[in-house]
């Protein structure tokens, strides 16, 4: 599939920010055989004091931004075009959870995308025993490492009821899981605590997702969404495969795959620091049009 994204985020101040720096994390990936960016543009207003371009430890593209004058609103502007491909998703070859720790061992790398990284506690995504004990329980004897994926992500679609009022970006994943309520952040960062608990490595993707009107009713501009899926680690067989949580499924060619990480934290869109006082406000629109 070939599509064009827009995206826009902006944040308004009540009183002028003197200064502030922020990291983004938000251009479509290029990702041999799956994804391809044929064009991308990231507009920034007001233009910042300095603009740094770098690629972090698992190969995303984060923007560093400085800014040391009073701006009232800043706003972020993505506009790229990408092509999607169907990654046919094979045979199950994995082994059973039980027996990934040999693979994981026989691993004899740290690249960025080397299992290792994605076995242990991360920063969001801290061991929580309610969560191992729930994962445990939807494992049935014989049950591969991709089964296992994908028991615990359709298990979390049915416990779980998707709310956008339930939680905080800091919203720590005991109170959220305790709460049976989140967003996708939350569906992603509970199946990656559980996975890891039953010995699959896991970890979170960020990226948008291209989504369908009800029935009968217009396609709104904007309407689509930024959003939070899985990757696990399934063996040397599979490597790695994604699953959607929110929406209980594989993931196919509706996603587009922003960054990898270990949690949230190692790719928030925006992160960063201002000095200010008074409140803040924030917009965000998204769209994912099919090209042809």
């Amino acid at each position: 599939m070939l599509y064009d994204i827009r995206l826009r985020v902006a944040y308004q101040y009540s009183s002028p920010a003197e200064a502030g720096r922020q990291t983004l994390c938000l251009m479509p990936a290029t990702l041999p055989g799956v994804q391809r960016v044929a064009a991308g543009e990231l507009r920034i207003a007001p233009e910042p004091a300095e603009r740094i371009e770098r690629t972090d430890f698992f190969g995303n593209a984060l923007v560093d931004l400085a800014y040391r004058s009073a701006h009232a609103e800043i706003a972020f502007e993505v506009a790229a075009r990408v092509e999607r491909e169907l990654v046919p998703p094979g045979l199950d070859m994995s082994p059973r959870p039980g027996a990934l720790a040999d693979e994981v061992a026989g691993v004899r790398s740290l690249a960025p995308d080397a299992p290792v990284h994605f076995i242990g506690g991360s920063p969001l995504v801290p061991p929580v025993a309610a969560i191992t004990d729930y994962a445990r329980d939807r494992l049935a004897d014989g049950m591969s490492a991709l089964d296992a994926v994908r028991a615990l992500g359709a298990a979390l679609h049915a416990d779980m009821r998707y709310d956008s009022d339930a939680t905080e970006v800091d919203t720590p994943i005991s109170e959220a899981f305790a709460q049976r309520h989140g967003v996708c952040q939350d569906f992603s960062h509970i199946m990656i605590a559980g996975l890891r608990a039953v010995g699959i490595p896991a970890g979170y993707v960020s990226g948008f997702l291209r989504t369908e009107p009800p029935a009968g009713q217009p396609r709104l501009e904007g309407a689509d969404a930024m959003h939070a899926w899985v990757r696990a680690w399934c063996g040397f067989e599979m490597g790695w495969v994604e699953y959607d949580p929110t929406n209980d499924l594989m993931v196919g060619t509706d996603h587009v795959v922003i960054a990898y990480g270990r949690d949230y934290a190692d790719i928030a869109p925006v992160r960063g620091s201002f000095r200010s006082s008074g409140s803040h406000s924030s917009e965000q629109a998204v769209d994912v049009l099919p090209v042809g």
